[in-house]
């Protein structure tokens, strides 16, 4: 019997080899692979008895999917040509079709189902956060919590284990944060500052980067509210969820410790 390193190991490797298009990868930036949420996957399903082939499935499949909806996020935060736009939609739609193939050769239609609510949801919050339609910041950080939880939600709920769901959200929620706010402080674009700003300062037409420093010290100090919110139960989670691993408890420790909570970095330099 596999233990979960060794599962995690070899479908990642499967997860690469499906992904890294030499061609593609002339054009586009390297698809990003979420290695926690693998792990996650891998987590969740390894207690469910499932023969391997069909864990590897479930998860190859679900990993796709989520790697196709980031692909084309990256659309708009980092693709600058035409071509590479053109490309990186194309790269996309690949691995959104390497996806369906997987699940209709597992025809599992109730699985297909779940998964394709998920990425409904996952792209009706994405449209409410690029275009600026929060109304208020819970439901901005709402919006984003859905975005990056939905895919695992709608499989854990599939699974009947939907107990791992407010960890799943605050977990992956918490790991979007510490993203953007590490973009913020480098001055790099940032989708949840920029959504931020326009309901903190919704007159104010300032560029992000030119707001005065204690405007964004409060947009810091925002983020690192929620980041703390999310610390407590991701933490609460590690202690009461019966069935996190070794391996995934010490790479949720090492997220954790990545936050250094009100952040005074760029904001009292320069």
């Amino acid at each position: 019997m596999q233990d979960i390193r060794q599962k995690f190991t070899a479908i990642l490797e499967k997860v690469e080899k499906s992904v890294f298009d030499a061609f593609l990868l002339q054009y586009i930036n390297m698809p990003v692979i979420d290695e926690d949420k693998l792990l996650i996957l891998i987590s969740i399903m390894d207690r469910l008895d499932l023969p391997y082939n069909e864990l590897e499935n479930f998860t190859l499949s679900t990993m796709l999917i989520q790697i196709a909806l980031d692909t084309h996020e990256h659309i708009t935060n980092d693709v600058e040509s035409e071509r590479g736009r053109q490309l990186t939609v194309l790269a996309g739609d690949y691995f959104s079709g390497l996806y369906y193939k997987l699940l209709a050769d597992s025809e599992d239609i109730m699985m297909i189902k779940s998964l394709s609510n998920g990425i409904k949801e996952v792209n009706e919050h994405k449209i409410s956060v690029y275009h600026h339609e929060s109304e208020g910041i819970e439901k901005l950080m709402a919006s984003i919590k859905i975005i990056e939880s939905a895919l695992l939600a709608k499989l854990s709920e599939y699974f009947k284990v939907d107990f791992w769901n407010e960890f799943i959200e605050n977990l992956f929620f918490f790991k979007r944060l510490l993203h953007e706010k590490r973009r913020f402080v480098q001055e790099e674009g940032t989708v949840l500052f920029e959504a931020l700003k326009k309901i903190i300062y919704p007159i104010n037409e300032t560029k992000l980067n030119d707001l005065t420093k204690d405007q964004q010290r409060q947009l810091l100090k925002i983020v690192d509210h929620y980041l703390e919110l999310s610390k407590v139960v991701i933490e609460k989670g590690i202690l009461q969820l019966p069935y996190l691993n070794n391996f995934l408890e010490k790479r949720i420790n090492n997220l954790l410790n990545q936050h250094q909570p009100f952040a005074k970095t760029f904001v009292e330099e320069g």
